[in-house]
């Protein structure tokens, strides 16, 4: 058994990756601006595994990415809504604990922690809407989270005016230079997410860090 231990820690650890990478610089969403609403799931037991990962309900971004979601907020603003945030920076370890407690026929809606997720490098945001006039989280084609095809952010399913919630927001994002997933009609990726490093540093060593 001996020869496996080296293998077994290696699963441990996040991908080794070699290249000219930009300095992390991960900016908490809250601190940019207060009107972006937070709904961090994996800090409480409201997500797909039914438990927190998260010890603390924390967002961080890369720092052009967080701007890029601010003023994506600030063009949903002008159209009657604001932008609630379930997650943005994701610890390697959390990726690794999600492919390993999702089934195999579900993985489509995870990241493979042996090449690392876009949430890792600070680059990906979970979003949804809210209304400004009741401060209320609107009704999308699938819950946040969903592994089935209502998810799908070209999903023809649901009502028009989910559907034109859906696209709004997606419109918004990608004009600041997001791209949403195939299966995930709340997951956006930021354009520069290769220039950033795979990490595995918990939220209150983010915060601990100097600025």
């Amino acid at each position: 058994m001996a020869p496996l231990l080296p293998l077994l820690f290696m699963l441990l650890q996040p991908p080794v990756e070699s290249g000219d990478f930009l300095p992390a610089d991960l900016v908490e969403l809250s601190r940019l601006d207060p009107s972006i609403h937070l709904d961090i799931r994996y800090a409480g037991s409201n997500n797909f595994l039914g438990r927190p990962v998260y010890t603390e309900a924390r967002a961080f971004l890369q720092r052009p990415a967080a701007e890029a979601l601010l003023r994506a907020h600030k063009r949903l603003q002008a159209e009657g809504y604001g932008i609630v945030v379930h997650d943005g920076y994701r610890p390697w370890s959390v990726t690794k604990i999600f492919w390993d407690m999702t089934p195999p026929e579900k993985r489509d809606y995870v990241a493979d922690p042996s090449r690392g997720s876009r949430h890792n490098r600070g680059c990906a945001a979970d979003v949804t809407l809210y209304d400004l006039k009741t401060g209320k989280v609107v009704e999308m084609t699938s819950g946040y989270d969903e592994m089935t095809e209502r998810a799908y952010p070209d999903y023809t399913g649901g009502t028009a005016a989910q559907r034109r919630l859906r696209e709004m927001l997606r419109s918004a994002m990608e004009a600041e230079g997001f791209v949403v997933y195939a299966y995930e009609w709340w997951h956006f990726d930021y354009k520069d997410w290769r220039r950033y490093r795979i990490a595995d540093v918990t939220f209150d060593r983010i915060a601990a860090s100097p600025r």
